[in-house]
């Protein structure tokens, strides 16, 4: 048994997360801020499927507030970190990007400090396949390098794989990033795809479907996002001793650092993810033809190489199964309001 702090405990991964770290024996301290980004009272309802949980407590509070956050990780002194919490939304910080500054650099920066003055053994945070943004080479690959962000969300999760490596050179700290690619399912974010079209079809409304549905992206069902993380949680990454700063490789390091991508390895046109829903429903989608939205990208395609090789996993939850999966639980989540 590990006590294991989880940031971002009532969002989409961080729910899910914190299920199967409790499920298995893990004491888990949640914390999130409860923010109105979408619907609190879906963070709510999966707040509810955890609290009675034995080995569970949850803290409201958000990453910024550095005294509360330092009184924290002193008094609870955790084994392990997983750091899920975040502004979302590549299209939302092109409206307000201090949100994003805010959370994802001051808050993480919180979260580094906490890891290093009271010996966390691993922290392991949430990246995001945005990353790789101007890139072309396909797929994408933990060894490429990802200097050309076309949103100012993925220019901070880059930023922090970068403050991660500095904590992991200077104090040994060892951390792992994961670029999670376009992750769905159960409990999902609304703001997302999948709950967006879902609403819309069955409501008979109109869907957008951005670059005239030709967009590709590796859609990656939570579950097999879960197996990943609880893995390389359990994984304390050491120091690549055949890595060279006369060639440097960006997944891996001196110091005890990695990257792995999670994502399907299977990149799906979003005409045909809409194509299943419409199966799965059982309606025809009235559809908007638009072309492609400032920050997207065309296309994502994760390499599972590394994840496969140190952890022994990859993705395998087919788009079938998964959207199969996310509308039974829509239908019954929202059964009295159908």
């Amino acid at each position: 048994m590990a006590k294991i702090l989880v940031t971002g405990a009532a969002g989409f991964i961080g729910f899910h997360l914190s299920k199967r770290l409790l499920d298995r024996g893990d004491d888990v301290t949640g914390l999130d801020n409860l923010n109105d980004y979408y619907d609190v009272r879906l963070k709510h309802d999966r707040l509810n499927q955890l609290k009675d949980k034995p080995g569970f407590r949850f803290v409201e509070c958000s990453m910024e507030d550095r005294e509360v956050v330092e009184t924290l990780f002193r008094t609870e002194q955790f084994d392990k970190v997983v750091n899920l919490a975040a502004q979302a939304g590549v299209r939302y910080s092109l409206q307000n990007p201090h949100a994003y500054i805010s959370s994802n650099i001051v808050g993480f920066m919180n979260i580094l400090e906490g890891c290093r003055h009271n010996g966390v053994k691993h922290l392991v945070y949430a990246s995001s396949s945005s990353v790789y943004g101007a890139n072309t080479q396909m797929p994408f690959s933990v060894h490429h390098n990802v200097d050309h962000p076309a949103s100012l969300y993925a220019a901070t999760k880059k930023s922090n794989e970068l403050m991660a490596h500095a904590y992991s050179s200077l104090y040994g700290i060892p951390t792992t990033g994961l670029r999670f690619f376009t992750v769905y399912g159960p409990w999902g974010r609304p703001d997302m795809a999948l709950f967006l079209f879902t609403k819309a079809i069955i409501e008979g409304r109109t869907i957008d479907v951005f670059n005239h549905g030709k967009m590709q992206r590796d859609f990656t069902y939570i579950d097999d996002i879960i197996e990943g993380v609880v893995r390389v949680t359990d994984t304390t990454p050491t120091a690549n001793p055949a890595w060279s700063g006369d060639s440097p490789d960006p997944g891996t390091s001196y110091a005890p650092y990695r990257i792995y991508n999670i994502g399907n390895n299977s990149p799906v046109e979003l005409t045909y993810f809409i194509e299943t829903l419409e199966r799965c429903l059982g309606k025809t989608a009235k559809k908007n033809l638009l072309p492609i939205q400032a920050g997207d990208v065309p296309a994502t395609y994760a390499d599972v190489d590394d994840l496969i090789n140190d952890v022994g996993f990859k993705p395998n939850t087919s788009v079938e199964e998964g959207i199969g999966r996310f509308v039974e639980w829509y239908l019954a989540y929202h059964a009295k309001s159908l």
